[in-house]
């Protein structure tokens, strides 16, 4: 953009002067010259606008379009009134009285035949009134008001894409002011459409005014026969009329294709091309259908076969390109190709490959989800699934090794963990999952099935309902997010097995460059690094971070002269981290809601663990009491709204958290010691009490 032409845009100049100038050519007769200089930037400013529109990736990326939109409807109005101002005043001079461009439409476009002219004109009216700026306008009017419909659930499938990590807090940002733009966009296009309509309304109004108008004036005021009169205002007027339909015609194209486009990030060239010739099947039959019609007698046999040659050269050279893609995928963030063929030769140390940490492996139809050279974004959501996880569970997350497997499913996913697998899904390819959170009313056409992450209903629904699902309150997301959502619980569930003794290790390095004498009072001063990683693998899995590790190795210091035991470690150190501990369950709240064990059960608990029973210890009619019994109370918790919290005493703590974590995995167990001074403990229930169990 020139220096001048950008120092007048920041200034916000360029706006007032143009609706100045509007203001001018209503009240200030215009010179012919001037008259052709605005007929002609007004054409180019309708080409500059539908190449944008075309060439634009999104519409909210042209969001200033409805203002534009107004800007020249107003500039082709104020040319009308002073066209029209000059045609009635000077008209009777003959056809070049309102300047060039307009006697050139008159004569060059129609002929000078006003008959011609005024067919010519009534078809265009036709195409842009009826046609395209009814269609336009009706398309604004439902996308508006489904957009703004969606709204509040495409707000929740932000927030859900937040918790799952998905998204970072500025990604998340984002995309809500993307939203918000988006709801503002298709408002004000509805009304803008309104513009454009009227301007059309305005133009077959302008035409009958100038023509009975112009007769008037010529025979009246000038003198002039009807003949004389009706050939040179009527070519004036048509010629007016054409030089106006033709900007608003393209403006009234802009609208309807900006309106009805698909927000991807693609030009509408890229997605004509990509979406109507991705199958060459559609190439090979239009070419068949078309050699059938070229051998016909007495049909335009040549130019059929031409057609009809270009269709199947073109479906063969796409057919080519598509054998010529990547298909085989390695490693997390990249792609690699098969391993060419090699000579046999003596077994080494090298043909044993390291087993993976984490790996995902696809069936081949899901393969364009990895491939960036397709557009997919899988591989990114991975990567901030990882940030997010490493960030929240306070050790760096292992790469996810992505690969394809030709014995899975063409649309199945299988994620494994140290070589074993541990969950898997299947996809619909080019489908998008509802995923009904609780309160969706309404059905959906399409597959039903579970969400993979966590078991909810859900259906696989076509893009088209994307928004009629939001509005029904259905959490709507693309497969990519399905998997990266399904990968994010898998590794929370079994982040302890991800942390190994290197990343320990890492982690107390890191440590030691700000505390060096905590560090080596713990390791290997009093403990085995192989305590300690025990010890942080317990927190884990107990759904505890462990991004706190000054507190960790701090506790551990002051308990080690004491006791090596790795569970008795653990529950001192969770004594250390109560504080957030509790917070992560309830927030920075007050009160913390809470249900408590019998009296008499946790003397039996603890008479048991004293006696080194264990599990076995406990009568199994009374063990699926009581597990019933924490099933119901943590079920009754999760329809209030509120944590599902049992305190019990810290001697039998470890053992009630081992016994509900599998059959109660939302109930949370602390010990008293872990409730921190700042909260105040609201009893709710009494589990086990007398009677109940026995």
């Amino acid at each position: 953009m020139p220096g001048w032409l950008q120092k007048t845009a920041d200034s916000g100049i360029g706006v007032l002067l143009l609706l100045v100038a509007c203001l001018g050519m209503l009240v200030i007769p215009m010179p012919p010259f001037l008259l052709d200089l605005l007929f002609t930037f007004n054409i180019t400013l309708s080409l500059v606008i539908i190449l944008a529109v075309i060439y634009v990736e999104r519409p909210i990326d042209f969001s200033v379009f409805p203002t534009v939109l107004l800007l020249a409807t107003l500039l082709r109005l104020a040319l009308n009134v002073a066209s029209t101002r000059v045609v009635l005043l000077e008209g009777h001079s003959g056809p070049g009285a309102a300047g060039k461009v307009i006697e050139s439409f008159g004569e060059f476009v129609i002929g000078g035949n006003y008959v011609v002219g005024i067919v010519v004109f009534i078809i265009l009216v036709v195409i842009n009134f009826v046609v395209v700026t009814k269609g336009a306008g009706r398309v604004s009017e439902v996308t508006a008001r489904f957009t703004l419909d969606a709204m509040p659930g495409k707000q929740m499938a932000i927030d859900s894409d937040l918790n799952a990590g998905l998204l970072n807090q500025e990604e998340a940002s984002r995309r809500r002011e993307e939203v918000r733009t988006e709801a503002d966009f298709y408002g004000s296009m509805d009304g803008a459409s309104k513009f454009v309509r009227g301007d059309a309304v305005a133009g077959i109004m302008i035409l009958f005014i100038n023509v009975i108008g112009g007769l008037g004036v010529g025979m009246a005021q000038h003198g002039l026969s009807f003949s004389q009169a009706m050939h040179n205002y009527t070519l004036l007027t048509i010629g007016d009329g054409l030089v106006a339909q033709l900007p608003s015609l393209l403006l009234s194209t802009a609208v309807a294709i900006i309106v009805t486009r698909i927000s991807r990030s693609q030009n509408m060239g890229q997605q004509i091309v990509g979406q109507m010739f991705a199958n060459p099947n559609v190439l090979y039959m239009s070419a068949t259908l078309l050699g059938l019609i070229g051998i016909i007698p007495g049909m335009p046999n040549l130019v059929f076969l031409l057609l009809a040659a270009a269709c199947g050269g073109s479906g063969w050279w796409m057919q080519n390109q598509k054998k010529n893609a990547p298909e085989v995928l390695d490693e997390d963030e990249g792609v690699e190709d098969l391993p060419a063929a090699r000579e046999p030769s003596e077994l080494n140390w090298d043909e044993v490959t390291p087993m993976d940490v984490v790996s995902l492996e696809v069936g081949y139809r899901l393969i364009p989800l990895v491939d960036r050279n397709q557009g997919g974004e899988l591989i990114a959501r991975i990567t901030g699934v990882r940030k997010k996880l490493s960030k929240d569970l306070g050790f760096l997350i292992q790469p996810v090794h992505i690969r394809d497997n030709l014995e899975l499913q063409p649309s199945s996913y299988r994620i494994q963990l140290l070589g074993d697998t541990i969950a898997q899904g299947e996809i619909q390819a080019g489908k998008e999952l509802a995923i009904n959170p609780g309160g969706a009313q309404g059905s959906l056409r399409g597959a039903a099935t579970k969400d993979p992450a966590f078991g909810m209903d859900a259906v696989w629904i076509d893009s088209s309902q994307r928004d009629q699902a939001q509005t029904q309150g259905y959490t709507v997301v693309d497969p990519c997010t399905v998997i990266a959502t399904h990968l994010s619980q898998i590794i929370k569930q079994h982040a302890h097995e991800l942390l190994g003794h290197e990343e320990v290790q890492q982690l107390l390095d890191r440590l030691a460059k700000t505390d060096p004498r905590l560090v080596e009072n713990v390791v290997p001063k009093q403990l085995p690094l192989s305590i300690v990683v025990r010890v942080l693998q317990n927190l884990l899995k107990e759904g505890v971070s462990i991004r706190s590790i000054r507190m960790i190795a701090e506790s551990l210091a002051e308990q080690a002269p004491r006791s090596k035991n790795p569970d008795e470690l653990l529950e001192g150190v969770r004594v250390a981290l109560g504080r957030m501990i509790v917070q992560e369950i309830n927030g920075l709240e007050e009160e913390l809601p809470v249900s408590a064990l019998d009296p008499d059960l946790e003397q039996l608990l603890q008479d048991m663990l004293r006696g080194n029973a264990g599990a076995a210890g406990l009568e199994p009619g009374i063990a699926e009491r009581l597990q019933n019994e924490l099933a119901d109370y943590s079920h009754r918790q999760e329809i209030a709204g509120q944590p599902a919290v049992v305190l019990v005493s810290p001697s039998i703590r470890s053992w009630v958290s081992r016994f509900t974590r599998r059959s109660v995995p939302g109930l949370a167990v602390l010990s008293y010691n872990e409730v921190p001074d700042s909260k105040q403990v609201r009893l709710l229930s009494t589990i086990g009490q007398q009677g109940r169990l026995n």
